[in-house]
């Protein structure tokens, strides 16, 4: 077994209220077994690596007043070309992508961003893990002042959230920018693991992986709910409409691997589909799975899980709509949070 936002917004886990018809998720293994677990399998599998996945993650040193010269690299990065410092341990993360990205591989970073409307990190990781991370300002907005003080060796972050700030980012220390985040998570994380010279590691990652990938779908070919439809939910707070996840997203990438099919709507080469709580119908899915950015007072979610329309999905009146934790379905982009995503969908699905 083993182990995400994307382009237009990340946000906080405010999860929606459930409807009456809806039942409750399966039973679930926390988060931290769950981690726990995939880290000493993964390890079982990765002899000979000089990381480990999963840690806990390594602390960063404090810096020094006399550093020592390091051996240094050239990554191409959606800016070209990037020297790096081989081995970086102080990092700083300007999205959820990234951060998941370096604490997988090992490393806890010395800053993070974190989405607007979030209290605190993505919630999937242990609060332990995370305690260290110093809070740089909300993802697209991070402080140059507040990073430079952290003496940062390596910044990660994404030209859609961070390339206006690029030029002042790169003065504070070498700036690896992907294209963009979400759909190409496993591209990205490919380059974040070259800017972390932890290649090997998320080699052992990907393997186990793609192993985690074959063991669900055969659990849930067995269960009978291979050739089931999906249908992603998103309401956003300050949003009159409803987000429908499209297959170039995170979770469509995840829902691909896992050779299940999307309603008409939703199985579509694009990020996303907005539509109008009027046309809710096309949310319906044989399994359906709804998250809530931010309050879910201020968005539709307020309204249309309590509505007629709600009811005459589906999914709802066979008690397959179930809320999922926005925080880990949308901002979990990376391989841990799939991983997480995966052992929940065998969950739902898998029996």
């Amino acid at each position: 077994m083993a182990l995400a936002a994307q382009a237009p917004t990340t946000r906080a886990h405010h999860p929606g209220a459930r409807h009456p018809r809806e039942v409750p998720m399966p039973r679930q293994v926390s988060r931290r077994t769950a981690l726990s677990g995939l880290g000493a399998l993964l390890l079982t599998g990765a002899t000979g690596c000089s990381g480990s996945f999963l840690g806990p993650p390594s602390t960063p040193l404090p810096v020094t007043g006399s550093p020592q010269p390091t051996p240094r690299a050239t990554v191409t990065a959606a800016t070209g070309p990037v020297v790096v410092p081989v081995g970086p341990q102080r990092v700083v993360a300007l999205d959820t992508a990234e951060l998941d990205s370096a604490i997988t591989l090992g490393i806890t970073p010395v800053g993070a961003a974190r989405a607007a409307a979030d209290h605190g990190f993505p919630d999937y990781w242990p609060a332990s893990w995370l305690a260290a991370i110093t809070y740089v300002g909300d993802i697209g907005s991070p402080d140059p002042a507040i990073v430079a003080a952290l003496g940062p060796e390596l910044i990660l972050g994404n030209q859609t959230r961070d390339g206006a700030h690029y030029d002042a980012l790169a003065r504070i220390a070498p700036t690896v920018l992907t294209t963009t985040t979400g759909y190409p998570w496993k591209d990205n994380f490919r380059l974040h693991s070259e800017a972390l010279a932890r290649q090997d590691e998320a080699a052992a990652v990907v393997a186990e992986y793609a192993r985690h990938v074959a063991q669900t779908v055969a659990s849930i070919g067995s269960a009978g709910s291979g050739g089931k439809k999906i249908s992603i939910v998103r309401f956003v707070e300050g949003s009159p409409t409803v987000r429908l996840y499209g297959r170039q997203s995170f979770i469509g990438t995840l829902l691909t691997d896992l050779q299940l099919g999307r309603p008409d709507a939703q199985n579509v080469e694009a990020f996303d589909v907005e539509i109008t709580p009027d046309q809710l119908a096309k949310a319906d899915g044989d399994y359906l799975f709804h998250a809530t950015y931010g309050d879910p007072a201020k968005s539709p979610a307020a309204a249309l899980l309590g509505s007629p329309a709600w009811q005459a999905l589906t999914a709802v009146q066979a008690h397959r709509a179930f809320p999922v934790g926005d925080q880990l379905w949308f901002q979990g982009i990376g391989y841990t949070g799939a991983n997480l995503i995966l052992a929940e969908l065998q969950r739902f699905l898998g029996g």
